[in-house]
């Protein structure tokens, strides 16, 4: 067993004494760190209302990015949340799109990824998660695990992606934590190795004790109260907890910290890294209980860039020549611009300004001279970037999701997926005038991965496809916002759509003659059948033996 006490606390000894030094402007420090294994990318991932936007804003806040943490739900825009920009994200205190954050503490590069939290965007998490090394997974103390949590647990477990644990909100009435482990360990097939223990939850919440550095996590405010100060203990028993902490809570504190050191294992650093085991940290994100223990942990515990698997081979972070990925295109984050930005994983190779990178597909080279850094709507121009980086590439609709560059080789990585939508919807134009902007909107907004536009073989109708009705609301508003055209929906006739494919061509083009009504092409161009009903489709499965009806499609 390879026990990574040693390593975490070496770790936050240097990431501790440079803190001051990383504090207010780090992230915009010109002296990045060189080397790959300074690299730590990861995703936040949640359930909607698990504190995931607090999370990241503190873990920010702890990290030097900013002065002062917003919270969502807080009057003024000084304050909103950082990670969150769409009006729609403002209004509604929710995530509906994916972020990226870097920022420097200790020597280390963090790139953070915040995920859409809402269920109706899972598409897009699952991009976001094939760009990451690490995951933090934030569960609410009251409510345990969520499906969405599940489901994107899921996801991480078929990419072995580490997962490191914060049961949020402990500060309110909570379910018991051995409860939560339990849970944890028997829903998500994982081991679990408690960090920390709260002592006490709720009305009895007086702080966190450290289980592994032996320090208690107090407010000097008193019960109620911000984390701002911590003490150094010689163990559960020492006394001065007795002079912190009513006698009642602290018995059973010292009780159920003394079970959960025995009856879960200790911490495995290889089987956390293999995606076997989960460290918990139990907190409070907004009352910044185990924020800063969670950041120490990730820059000591999560993995550096981990190769990455193309169609031809799998891509070492070591390797020198620079290749990558695009995982997400977002399209007007500036109002004041036009622009259109394409998120790029830098997968291996010492990426610099001004470079010519292959993409993958077309042929086409391209040359990458403006690329960017992201702190949410803040942006720095990037000269450097290493493996695990993410940086941004402007452009007028030449990159998409899925495109693979490098400096000349011929390869293709894999694993980002479109999936079959869940609702189908025909496009309603409000002024007949505006159907090229209609066009224009449904197609940038397709290639950001919002929504799935299908173009029927028969009729000039539209079809968008989403996986939950949120996505028509968010399409809906940034149409009216961005291109200035209101769109409505009105019921489609068709009910499943699946992508079609056949080994024998003859056969895919006798289907598609057969069935021209029900016919569609992608944005791509790829055939799609769309069916009237689950009957039809089944029907059309018995009837075309030869034919494929597929729920995803690599993307590329």
């Amino acid at each position: 067993m390879t026990s990574f006490d040693d390593d975490q606390t070496a770790a936050t000894a240097a990431i501790t004494a440079s803190a001051a030094d990383t504090a207010g402007d780090a992230s915009r420090a010109s002296a990045r760190p060189e080397q790959p294994s300074d690299r730590r990318t990861f995703a936040i991932i949640a359930h909607p209302d698990a504190g995931k936007t607090t999370l990241t804003e503190k873990l920010l806040l702890f990290g030097g990015a900013i002065r002062l943490a917003g919270q969502v739900k807080a009057r003024g825009e000084r304050r909103r949340a950082r990670s969150d920009w769409m009006d729609i994200e403002k209004n509604r205190g929710i995530s509906v799109t994916s972020s990226v954050m870097t920022f420097e503490r200790g020597g280390i590069t963090f790139n953070l990824l915040d995920t859409p939290g809402h269920e109706d965007f899972s598409e897009d998490t699952y991009r976001t998660l094939t760009a990451v090394d690490s995951a933090v997974m934030v569960i609410d103390a009251a409510k345990g695990i969520e499906s969405q949590t599940r489901k994107l647990l899921e996801v991480c477990r078929i990419r072995n992606i580490p997962i490191i644990t914060f049961i949020n909100k402990i500060d309110r009435e909570a379910q018991s934590p051995f409860e939560l482990l339990d849970e944890i360990e028997s829903t998500l097939a994982l081991d679990v190795t408690p960090m920390s223990w709260p002592v006490g939850s709720g009305s009895t919440f007086h702080g966190v004790y450290d289980l592994r550095k032996h320090e208690f996590l107090t407010s000097s405010q008193g019960r109620g109260g911000a984390f701002d100060s911590y003490k150094q203990l010689s163990g559960l028993a020492d006394e001065a907890l007795d002079k912190a902490v009513p006698a009642d809570v602290l018995a059973e504190f010292r009780e159920t910290a003394e079970l959960a050191l025995s009856a879960y294992p200790e911490p495995d650093r290889e089987a956390y890294l293999n995606g076997d085991m989960t460290p918990v940290f139990f907190g409070s994100a907004l009352k910044d209980f185990s924020v800063e223990q969670l950041l120490d942990a990730i820059g000591a515990l999560a993995p550096s860039p981990r190769s990455q698997p193309a169609d031809t081979r799998t891509v070492d972070a070591s390797e020198a020549k620079v290749t990558g990925f695009v995982f997400k295109v977002q399209a007007n984050m500036d109002p004041n611009h036009r622009d259109r930005v394409a998120f790029f994983r830098l997968c291996s190779g010492k990426f610099r300004r001004g470079m010519k990178l292959k993409q993958i597909g077309t042929g086409k080279t391209l040359a990458v001279s403006n690329p960017i850094f992201f702190f949410a709507q803040d942006r720095e121009l990037a000269d450097e970037a290493m493996p695990g980086d993410i940086i941004g590439i402007p452009n007028h609709g030449t990159l998409r999701v899925g495109d693979t560059l490098t400096e000349g080789e011929e390869l293709r990585f894999t694993g980002i997926p479109n999936f079959a939508p869940d609702i189908l919807r025909r496009v309603q134009l409000g002024d007949p005038l505006r159907v090229k902007a209609m066009r224009q909107a449904l197609q940038d907004l397709a290639e950001e991965g919002v929504i799935q536009v299908f173009r029927p073989a028969i009729g000039s109708n539209w079809i968008v496809g989403v996986v939950g009705q949120l996505q028509l609301e968010v399409l809906a508003s940034r149409a009216l916002a961005e291109y200035k055209v209101e769109i409505k929906f009105e019921d489609s006739p068709f009910d499943v759509a699946r992508w079609v494919s056949s080994a024998d061509p003859a056969a895919l083009k006798r289907f598609m003659e057969d069935n021209r009504s029900d016919m569609a092409e992608d944005r791509d161009g790829h055939p799609v059948f769309m069916a009237r009903s689950q009957w039809r489709l089944d029907r059309a499965a018995e009837d075309y033996k030869d034919i494929k009806f597929s729920a995803f499609r690599e993307r590329a």
